[in-house]
């Protein structure tokens, strides 16, 4: 038994080790090439993140649904690297839009090269990540646009906001869907399709990736609250100090609406002050992390994280599919 990918991930089958483990390094070869420019800065720029490292979870769904198919089938990594070139390409852009100093444990391109260079960035890598598709077909290259459109929509409506008489929960779980279902949907689709295995499988882990990529969000809205920092990798109520209305905070202001609950509405009114201070912060995530409301939120995630293991049944039993059911057990544990 050994471990690969993100989580720990425990592979059991020497064969399938072996496949993930060496589609997992043409992937990190391929990404090196597709950032690659003939002007210098570009290429420092374009590599800052992939250099950085990363979970890389998306191309490990990628190798694991084309074992439903053949592994070794030419488009298996090339779509891989399309995937990770597009998640890579919308964290420059969202620390631009977040203002976020550090990505990965390194300074975020918007701190040292500044906003314009760090969109321009991004630009660039989803061009390369266009190029790539372009050889793979023109039904790689709608279901990639469909999904990008996805993405892009689930990113206005957050910033937006809903709309009024619009659940704030339901709101945000489609943002959800969006933003990171919905990529992470395609890399389970293109590891699959690319290996040629049926519709039906291709439709049903498309489904899995889809409830497993809300889980693995909704999760980490969990350790925002819930961790410490040596546990989740960064500062505890990031999103909390910021303003970023995550599950737990939407669970509690629902719960202060429907009961009006002194205690609830006193911890409404005080996330909505300023919480660049640190006792005032202090305060909101102790009593945060000690509400139902945080409880909630775990089960919201478990309760995705279930139904995309619920969405494999109808595969074959092999390994592979042991694999994408322990990354649903990885994602409750990471919010247990």
């Amino acid at each position: 038994m050994t471990v690969v990918g993100p989580f720990g991930l425990s592979v059991r089958d020497q064969a399938l080790e072996a496949d993930v483990q060496a589609g997992l390094a043409a992937v990190e070869e391929g990404l090196l090439e597709a950032t690659k420019s003939e002007v210098p800065f570009i290429t420092g720029a374009a590599q800052h993140l992939v250099r950085a490292g990363g979970k890389r979870f998306r191309p490990l769904l990628v190798m694991l649904a084309a074992q439903f198919g053949d592994p070794y089938a030419p488009g298996v990594v090339p779509s891989a690297v399309v995937v990770e070139l597009t998640h890579l390409a919308t964290l420059y852009h969202d620390d631009v839009m977040d203002e976020a100093a550090v990505r990965r444990g390194v300074d975020s391109a918007n701190t040292r090269w500044g906003n314009s260079v760090a969109v321009l960035t991004g630009d660039f890598l989803f061009a390369r990540a266009s190029q790539i598709l372009a050889d793979l077909g023109p039904e790689a290259v709608r279901v990639q646009a469909l999904a990008f459109e996805r993405l892009v929509t689930g990113q206005i409506l957050e910033t937006a906001g809903p709309t009024d008489g619009r659940d704030p929960v339901e709101h945000y779980l489609d943002v959800l869907g969006g933003k990171t279902g919905s990529l992470v949907a395609v890399s389970c689709r293109f590891g699959a399709m690319m290996s040629g295995a049926d519709e039906t499988v291709v439709d049903v882990l498309t489904q899995y990736g889809e409830r497993l990529g809300v889980a693995f969000q909704l999760a980490d809205d969990y350790l925002d609250i819930a961790s410490d920092s040596h546990e989740s990798g960064k500062t505890p109520g990031t999103d909390l100090r910021e303003g970023i209305p995550t599950l737990p905070v939407l669970r509690l202001r629902e719960r202060a609406a429907r009961l009006g609950l002194p205690e609830d509405l006193a911890l409404c009114e005080l996330l909505d002050s300023d919480l660049a201070d640190d006792a005032r912060h202090a305060e909101a995530l102790a009593a945060l992390r000690a509400h139902p409301a945080l409880e909630q939120a775990r089960r919201d995630t478990l309760r995705y994280a279930e139904e995309a293991r619920a969405a494999l049944a109808p595969l074959r039993e092999c390994d592979a599919k042991v694999a994408l059911t322990e990354l649903c057990d990885a994602v409750v544990h990471r919010a247990g």
